[in-house]
C-alpha cells in the first residue's frame, strides 16, 4: 500500500522523479519476486492428507500430508504447509482416517500366470481328492473330445490323505482328454494315461537332468512329473498364441494394482515375454512398474548378455537386467535339493544344471553388469548357489565388473544350514523371499525335513540380524498375491487361521516396520532403484499405496483383511476402491 501511495506524489521537482524511479523499481523487484516464487513453488498436481502417511524415513516417519508435482514428491509434512501448494487445479484426496505407505512392490512373482490362473481352469483351495477329481470332470465335459484339459493350482497337503493325484484317478473322469495339471508351486504336474501316451513316456524312459518321473514299485509311471521331467509332456500342450499371452498379461497387471501393488519384479521368462512386456509398457498398457528377469541357460540370456540392460525406461516402467536360473525343484513336490535325505521319503532331490554349463554365463553376467538370480529352495541348493557366486566374484574383480557391486540374488533361500545364514551378507547377496512360503509349507515342512532343518527354514530375523535385506515378494500364482498377507506371514508366522505347529520358530518372525520395509524400501534397492523410490521423500517418484487401517499398529489377525483404497503410480490413481471415489 505504501508503495502505490508514492506513487501518488506530485510529478514536480527532481525529488519526486526519483521518488517515483524508486518506486517503480521496487514494485518491479517485487513482482519479479513473486513470479520467480510462484514458478520455483507452483501448485501441486496432488495432495493427500486426513490420514496417516508412513514415510519410512527414521527422521521424520509419519506426516500428516505429501505434495506431488509431475509425479514425485515435492512436499511432506503438516497439512498446513501443504495447504499453500494446492491451487485450483489440484486434486486433493482425503484418506479419511486411512493409511498411506511406499506403493508396494512384489519383488518375485510370475505376472503371466497370475492372469492365466484367472483364464484357465483354477484348482487353488480344493480340499479333498473327490473335489479335485469333481472338478476335472465337469471341465472335460466342456471340452471336446481329444482336446487338452489343463489347469492349475492344486496341492495335496490337506487332503485325506495328502497324495499326489495319479494317472488312474485322472482316467476315470477324463479318459477322453489328454490332462495336464500344473501342481500350485509350478515344479511338478499330474497328466493321464493319454498325456503319458503323447509324451512317449514308458517303463523304458530314463529322467531327464535336473527333473523325475515318480513311478510306483513295479515301475510303472504314476503320472507325476517332476520338474524337467514336466515338460516331456508339456511340450505337447497347445501354445498359448500371442493374444493369449497378452491378454494375460493385462489381466495379471491391472489385478495386480486392484491388490495395491505398484511394481512387480517378474522372476523369469522368455525372450519374446520380454519383448511384449516392453511393447505394453510403451503403449500405456501395463499400470505398474515392471522389471523382468529371463530364463537362463538359453537364447534370451545369450541375447541379454549380448544387448546389455534396459534400466527404468519409459519414464521408469520397464527394467530388464537380470537372468534367472531355476537351480532345484520345490519343497512340497520333493525336488528341493537337500543337504542329507527327506525325512519322509527317500532321496535328497536334485540339481538342474551343472557347474560348468553355469559358470561361464555368471562369468559374463559379471563382466556385463546383468544381474543373476537363483531359484535355491533347498540347503544343498543354497550352498552351491552361494558357492559358485563367491567363485565368480573372485575370479572377476571389481575393475573388470560394469557394475561393481552387482547384488545377485537367491530367489526364495527357503532351508539354509546354519553355516550359509552369514555368507549372503558378506558376499552381498539378496535373499529373496517370500514370507508366505512358511504359512503354507508349515503344514508339511516339518514331515520333509525333520525337526533338526527347521531353524534354517524360512529365516528372515538371522538372515537380517547378520547384516542381509530381504527383498520380499509372494511368487503368485504360487502363493495369493496379497501385500498384507505376505506382512502378516513375515511378523506372525502362522497360517490365516492362526495356526503355527509345533517346532516353527516363532523367534525367526521380522517386526512391523521390517515387514514394510521387505515389501517396499527393499524391493526397490534390489532392482538398483532406491534412489528415487521405496520411500516417501521429497524428490522420489510418487508411488503409493493407501490401505483401509495401519498395518503396524492393526491386531495381528486383522491384517490380512486389510484391504488396498488406492493404488499410486507417478502420481496417477491407477486404481480406486473406495466407495466415495473422487
Amino acid at each position: 500500500m505504501e508503495v502505490f501511495s508514492a506513487l501518488s506524489v506530485s510529478k514536480s521537482g527532481k525529488g519526486t522523479d526519483v521518488l517515483r524511479l524508486s518506486c517503480i523499481t521496487l514494485l518491479t523487484v517485487l513482482l519479479t519476486a513473486t513470479l520467480v516464487i510462484a514458478k520455483e513453488n507452483p501448485p501441486a498436481d496432488l495432495v493427500i492428507q486426513d490420514g496417516l502417511i508412513r514415510t519410512l524415513i527414521p527422521s521424520r516417519p509419519i506426516v500428516e500430508a505429501l505434495a506431488v508435482r509431475d509425479g514425485f514428491i515435492v512436499a511432506t509434512g503438516d497439512k498446513a504447509q501443504i495447504q499453500k501448494l494446492i491451487g485450483a487445479k489440484t486434486r486433493v484426496i482425503s484418506l479419511a482416517g486411512a493409511t498411506a505407505v511406499p506403493g508396494f512392490e512384489d519383488a518375485h512373482m510370475h505376472l503371466a500366470g497370475v492372469g492365466e490362473e484367472l483364464l484357465t481352469l483354477n484348482l487353488k483351495g480344493i480340499e479333498s481328492l473327490e473335489a479335485f477329481l469333481e472338478a476335472i470332470a465337469r471341465r472335460a465335459k466342456e471340452l471336446p473330445p481329444g482336446t487338452w484339459l489343463t489347469g492349475r493350482g492344486w496341492i495335496e497337503t490337506f487332503w485325506e490323505p495328502p497324495r499326489f493325484p495319479t494317472r488312474d484317478d485322472l482316467d476315470r473322469v477324463a479318459p477322453d482328454h489328454p490332462v495336464f495339471l500344473t501342481r500350485v508351486d509350478g515344479h511338478g504336474a499330474v497328466v493321464n494315461s493319454r498325456a503319458l501316451l503323447l509324451a512317449g513316456i514308458d517303463r523304458e524312459t530314463k529322467d531327464p537332468l535336473g527333473g523325475q518321473i515318480v513311478r510306483d514299485a513295479k515301475g510303472r509311471a504314476t503320472g507325476m512329473l517332476l520338474d524337467h521331467a514336466m515338460q516331456l509332456a508339456a511340450q505337447h500342450t497347445p501354445p498359448p498364441g500371442k493374444d493369449r499371452f497378452r491378454t494375460a498379461l493385462l489381466i495379471g497387471a491391472r489385478e495386480y494394482a486392484r491388490r495395491g501393488w505398484t511394481a512387480v519384479q517378474i522372476a523369469g521368462g522368455s525372450w519374446k515375454e520380454n519383448e511384449l512386456l516392453a511393447e505394453l509398457v510403451a503403449a500405456g498398457e501395463i499400470p505398474i512398474r515392471i522389471a523382468q528377469a529371463v530364463y537362463a541357460p538359453g537364447p534370451g540370456a545369450d541375447q541379454l548378455l549380448t544387448e546389455g540392460a534396459v534400466i527404468a525406461e519409459r519414464g521408469g516402467r520397464y527394467t530388464r537386467r537380470t537372468l534367472k536360473v531355476s537351480y532345484d525343484g520345490a519343497l512340497g513336490s520333493g525336488g528341493a535339493a537337500l543337504l542329507e535325505d527327506y525325512a519322509d521319503r527317500e532321496g535328497n532331490g536334485f540339481l538342474k544344471y551343472p557347474d560348468e554349463e553355469l559358470l561361464p554365463i555368471f562369468e559374463r553376467a559379471l563382466r556385463r553388469g546383468i544381474q543373476v538370480e537363483v531359484h535355491a529352495i533347498g540347503d544343498r541348493a543354497n550352498r552351491r548357489a552361494l558357492d559358485l557366486f563367491e567363485k565368480v566374484f573372485r575370479e572377476v574383480p571389481k575393475a573388470e565388473r560394469l557394475v561393481a557391486d552387482p547384488r545377485w540374488r537367491i530367489e526364495h533361500a527357503q532351508i539354509l544350514d546354519a553355516a550359509e545364514i552369514p555368507r549372503f551378507a558378506a558376499l552381498g547377496v539378496i535373499p529373496s523371499m517370500q514370507p508366505s512360503h512358511a504359512i503354507t509349507d508349515l503344514h508339511f515342512a516339518p514331515s520333509r525335513l525333520g525337526a533338526d532343518r527347521l531353524a534354517g527354514a524360512y529365516a528372515w530375523k538371522p538372515l537380517i540380524d547378520s547384516g542381509a535385506w530381504i527383498a520380499g515378494g509372494s511368487d503368485a500364482p504360487v502363493e495369493a498375491g496379497l501385500p498384507m498377507v505376505e506382512f502378516y506371514a513375515a511378523v506372525a508366522r502362522r497360517d490365516l487361521k492362526g495356526f503355527q505347529g509345533e517346532g516353527w520358530h516363532p523367534e525367526l518372525a521380522v517386526d512391523r516396520l521390517t515387514a514394510l520395509r521387505m515389501l517396499t524400501e527393499w524391493p526397490a534397492r534390489a532392482i538398483f532403484q532406491e534412489s528415487w523410490r521405496g520411500k516417501l521423500i521429497e524428490g522420489n517418484v510418487a508411488d503409493i499405496t493407501v490401505l483401509s487401517s495401519d498395518p503396524i499398529t492393526a491386531a495381528l489377525e486383522a491384517i490380512p483383511r486389510i484391504k488396498p483404497l488406492l493404488t499410486i503410480v507417478h502420481g496417477d490413481v491407477i486404481y480406486d476402491g473406495r466407495s466415495d471415489s473422487q
